[in-house]
Parts: C-alpha cells; structure tokens; sequence
C-alpha cells in the first residue's frame, strides 16, 4: 500500500524534477490565493473576481496546443526552463505592484493571463520529459508520486497563505512565489538534455492537427480525455462550496471543503502502492469517475457537515485514482515524438472540464436550488460514465500487458537503451537512452 519509491531512486532527473515541482506549486498556491483576494480589496465586485477564470481559459486551451507542438520540436528542459524564468518574472510584476501606494487592477489581470499562457506552454514538455526519464514499468509509479507533490504544495501553500495574508498583505505572498522559482530554475539547470528527435518537424498547425488526428484514431486515449471532461463537467462542485456551507449552517467549514478533495488524493497517493499492479487501467479510469460522481451526489443529498466532508474527501481520492491511471495509460502508449501535443490535448481536458463545470454547477443552482445542483450534476456523471462505457469497447478491454501501442513503446524503449527488443537484436552505439538518469540524445 505504500507509495512505489523506485522512480525516485532509479532516476536522478526524476529526483531534481519532483523537489523543482514542490518548491514551484507551494510559491504558486500562494499567488493562487493571494491575486483574487487582493481583486476583492481593489474593487469589492464579485464579477470582477470572477472573470479571473475566463481571463485565464482561453491563453491555457491557445499555448496548451502550441506548447505541445513545441515539446515535439524543441528541447524540452530548456523549454521548462524559459517558462519558469518567465514565470518568475510574472511573480515579480505582481510584487512590484503591490508596493505601489495605489495597486492597479489590470496588472492582476494581464498576470492571470500570461500565467495561464505560460503553463500551458510548460506543462506538455513537462509532462513528456518523464517518460524519457523513467523507465516504462515504473511510470504508474511516477504518476503517483508527481500527484503527492502536487497534493503537499496545495495544501501547504493555502495553508501558509491564509495567516500570511491576514497579517502582512499580498506582497509576502508574491516575494516567496519569485523566490520559489528562482530555486526551481537552478534545479531545473541541474537536468540533463531532452531534445527532440532528429526529424521532428516545425511546430505549426499542422503539426498539431498530426496529434489530433492521432487521438481520434486512438479510442481508448480518446475514452479517458472523454471520462476527465464529464466527470469535471456534470460533477466540480468547488463553485457552489460557500453556498453550501451556508446550507448546512457551518460556514466555519468552508475551509475544510476546499481542503477535502486534495486530502484524498493525498490519501491515495500515500497508499498509492497497489496501482502499480493494476493493468487493466481503462476499467479503473471509469470505475473511479462513477465513484466521484456518486460521492458528489450523496454530498448533495446529506445535511450533516461532517459527512459532506467525508464524501468530499472520498470524491477526491476518486479523481486521483482516475488521474493516476490516465497518466500511465498515456505515457505507457504514446510515441514519444507525439508525446507532447498529445500532452497539450490532454491540457484542455482537465482545463475546460472545471470552467465549464462551475458554469453549470451555478447556472442549475439558480434554476433549481445548491442541493440539487450537486446531486444532479454527480447523477448525471455516472449516467455519463455509463454511456462511455459501453460506447467505447476499446477503453474497457484495454490491458497495459497486451495493448499493441504499449508493447510497441516498450520494444522501442528497449532497444534504444541497448536491451534485446523483439527482434533479439540490441540498439547500437548512437541508439540513444545511457541510463535511467537521462533523457535520451
């Protein structure tokens, strides 16, 4: 039940990546929390806060396509590495206008957005750096353990930021965002080369409709992105949380809500051990999104707080569960020329999904009322889920050991770290990977 450690002692890249990754979504997490707080004092409008969201989802779906084309035709550290040094110098803009006598509003704004832009163009190339890193068995593995990081920085980072801004205002909370990319960059700088293959081609639209039309033909992969959107579409219920801590006459527990959903994933990731002997991993996908939405709607249902909390907290081990399988399915089975604009694609699943979702989950709540906005939407998740289900075969008979995209991947892999693939023959000199510690040349 233990979480599988082995990616973070084969790999020294992996080790670098994951402590780089800490450091950056614990600075981020408070930025997160500090920038609409600080639009809420700067102009007391609820829209205003609001459009936040809409000012960041169009730069994510715009450079989350293009920086998956870009991860196929660049080197991918050194793409990491400029984004985070842009980033970086977001924090700083926002830090500097927090010490003017009169902050300006359209900085908070333009920072939203050129942050949205610029982990869209990140995350790709991070994302498909680890299958070069890692080796093919112990990517399920890796997938878990980058999710705890996640989980720990998430909930530390808003931990720290709620007494830090109560007592000295946003410019704390930007000054240690800057310093935490300035310590993530130098990690980063530590890891080795992970450039594209020699005939990779020039990232334009072309290139992304390649990756496209790579996903339609894959129907499985097709299957999780589908599964991802639904359950965040019908069932992300973090909109209507002040609502219904009101409902419940504990609006003191309007913390906890938000705090539940990450604390069972990180239940999951901390016992995440068993999922690497878990194959047929399309099953598992759809399983753990019913499970989400069937969490959701007893949320909807209950009036006792702690067990709404409870449920939270099972719901989010759900979507972890689901995450942690996505991941692997992915990077078990996609070429690693196609990784990164399959890794943009990907990017808009899990983007779109809960913008959306907090769409529809205020819009039937003004229609109908807050319980049943939240149980609907978790029925109507697993009526969704079924209908996949059941429309995609390839999705639920997918098996990692006989999948002919996974067994390719690993063949290929195989033979370019000098192993008998197979044909029985070996890779030669210039085949590539050296060890477990470098990406491939």
């Amino acid at each position: 039940m233990l979480p599988d450690l082995t990616p973070w002692r084969s790999s020294r890249d992996f080790r670098l990546m994951w402590c780089a990754g800490l450091v950056t979504v614990f600075g981020s997490s408070l930025s997160f929390v500090a920038l609409p707080l600080q639009l809420k004092e700067l102009t007391g409008s609820t829209l205003a806060v609001g459009a936040l969201g809409a000012v960041e989802l169009v730069p994510m779906i715009v450079f989350g396509l293009y920086g998956g084309a870009l991860a196929d035709s660049f080197d991918r550290r050194r793409l990491v590495l400029w984004t985070e040094v842009a980033l970086g110098l977001v924090a700083v803009l926002l830090l500097l206008n927090s010490l003017l006598p009169h902050p300006m509003v359209w900085p908070l704004y333009a920072a939203a957005a050129a942050t949205s832009a610029l982990t869209g163009m990140q995350r790709p190339a991070l994302d498909s750096i680890v299958p070069r890193i890692v080796p093919h068995e112990q990517l399920p593995a890796a997938a878990a353990l980058n999710a705890l990081r996640w989980q720990i920085g998430s909930i530390a980072g808003p931990a720290l930021a709620g007494g830090l801004l109560a007592v000295a205002g946003p410019r704390w909370a930007y000054a240690i965002d800057a310093a935490t990319f300035a310590v993530s960059v130098l990690l980063t700088l530590r890891l080795a080369p992970s450039p594209a293959s020699h005939d990779a081609e020039r990232p334009s639209l072309r290139a992304i409709a390649e990756g496209a039309r790579y996903a339609w033909s894959r129907k499985e992969l097709l299957g999780t992105y589908a599964i991802d959107v639904l359950a965040m579409l019908f069932a992300f219920p973090l909109a209507i949380f002040p609502f219904l801590a009101d409902e419940l006459d504990a609006p003191w527990a309007l913390g906890l809500m938000y705090a539940a959903l990450p604390a069972g994933g990180l239940l999951v990731s901390l016992t995440s051990g068993w999922t690497s002997r878990v194959h047929r991993q399309g099953r598992a996908i759809a399983l753990a999104a019913a499970g989400w939405g069937l969490a959701v709607t007893a949320a909807g249902l209950l009036h006792q707080v702690w067990l709404v909390l409870l449920l939270l907290t099972v719901a989010g081990a759900c979507d972890m569960i689901s995450g942690i399988f996505r991941s692997a399915m992915w990077n078990q089975t996609i070429p690693d020329a196609l990784r990164g604009r399959l890794a943009g694609i990907e990017l808009l699943s899990y983007s779109a999904g809960p913008q959306l979702g907090q769409v529809r989950i205020g819009g039937m709540a003004a229609l109908t009322s807050v319980r049943a906005s939240v149980s609907l939407g978790g029925l109507l998740c697993c009526a969704g889920v079924g209908l996949l289900a059941l429309g995609l075969p390839k999705l639920m008979a997918y098996d990692a050991r006989t999948d002919v995209h996974a067994r390719r991947v690993r063949e290929q892999r195989a033979v370019a770290a000098g192993a008998p693939g197979q044909d029985g023959e070996r890779g030669g000199p210039g085949a590539g990977t050296p060890d477990a510690d470098r990406a491939p040349a």
